[in-house]
């Protein structure tokens, strides 16, 4: 199986949009017009965020060159990494009082407490500190104690936030509380980019690192872009085609994030509401209007489980997911479609 980078493979893609579109651009290669595509990249978050056009006026490689610019302007913002980020700064004031927040962050703060209540807290932005202990512990090569799980566990809690929507401040009841945008900043730096793209173009797709996907328009004759979707337990073979159509797409997994203690094989995605990781599910896309939705809702779904997330998907139609749940025995893959039309989504036969 496939990480979230991996499971939309960066080979699925490019065989789907043209066969003549070899590997991505190397960081400070900047430019790349190869077959019948054309394509901005640059690093950010960790990933490889690329700006993929259809042939056009040359004028459209200045919005794609600004949108990048603004992914880098809101890693500086966002970035739990860099202590004199926005997000860093209010983290270390909140619990001791309301602290002002710039108007498109704190409306991203709010909207992720959304989607934890909206989810049973499966997708939680204060989970940070169980991520880090189990990150720490895969390198240590052990597992938490139960009391270092208890102690990261107590630090979490969107209960413990308050928002004040005319001041746009933030506040925490209770100390050592913290935000973190990592299971949705991607997204919602793709969304911000969407916004400069836009008006210079109307066929694009934009990604960071393949996991995180916003498309808009057509490619190549098609009614959209078309994907391609790795098969989880063979990451060498393609899965499906999904052809993405002005929406956004993510997909979580934990195949290659993952390391065994005593033979148990424990993945990178954790449950905030046992401390611990998720091993019912081997991965999860979802389609929604934006891609930090998207992003928020693949890992609350991997978290959820089939049956809630399928209920999550019935009771919003603007979101749509592809499921994928371990197989009951052998290697036999039922992947559970959750609202993507069949014209959309064509699985490739097993060999």
């Amino acid at each position: 199986m496939s990480s979230r980078r991996d499971f939309l493979s960066g080979k699925g893609l490019r065989e789907q949009i043209g066969e003549a579109i070899e590997a991505p651009p190397a960081a400070g290669q900047p430019l790349v017009a190869v077959g019948d595509t054309v394509r901005l990249s640059s690093p950010a978050m960790a990933s490889d965020f690329e700006v993929i056009f259809n042939p056009g006026p040359a004028g459209r490689l200045e919005a794609a060159s600004a949108a990048l610019v603004l992914v880098d302007q809101l890693e500086e913002q966002m970035s739990i990494y860099r202590f004199h980020s926005e997000l860093s700064r209010m983290n270390g004031r909140a619990a001791d009082g309301p602290v002002v927040v710039e108007r498109t962050l704190f409306e991203l703060l709010c909207r992720a407490v959304q989607f934890s209540r909206e989810t049973e807290g499966a997708f939680d932005p204060t989970s940070g500190p169980l991520t880090a202990i189990w990150r720490q512990c895969k390198k240590e090569k052990r597992l938490p104690t139960e009391k270092e799980i208890a102690d990261a566990r107590s630090r979490l809690g969107c209960d413990a936030v308050v928002f004040n929507h005319e001041a746009a401040t933030v506040q925490f009841t209770r100390p050592r509380v913290t935000l973190n945008l990592n299971a949705m900043g991607k997204g919602y730096a793709l969304d911000r980019a969407a916004e400069v793209l836009s008006p210079a173009a109307s066929d694009w797709l934009i990604h960071g690192g393949y996991s995180s996907i916003l498309a808009r328009g057509s490619h190549a004759g098609c009614d959209g872009w078309p994907v391609g979707i790795r098969h989880p337990l063979f990451p060498d073979r393609q899965l499906a085609t999904l052809l993405l159509k002005d929406r956004g797409m993510s997909t979580s997994g934990s195949a290659v994030q993952f390391f065994r203690v005593q033979g148990k094989r424990y993945g990178h995605i954790v449950d905030p509401r046992t401390g611990r990781p998720v091993d019912t599910m081997l991965s999860v896309t979802v389609l929604a209007p934006d891609a930090a939705g998207a992003e928020a809702l693949s890992t609350a779904f991997f978290v959820l489980g089939v049956e809630k997330a399928r209920e999550y998907c019935h009771n919003h139609r603007e979101v749509a997911a592809l499921l994928i749940p371990p197989p009951a025995s052998g290697n036999r893959l039922e992947p559970v479609n959750c609202g993507i039309p069949e014209s959309d989504l064509v699985f490739l036969p097993e060999t």
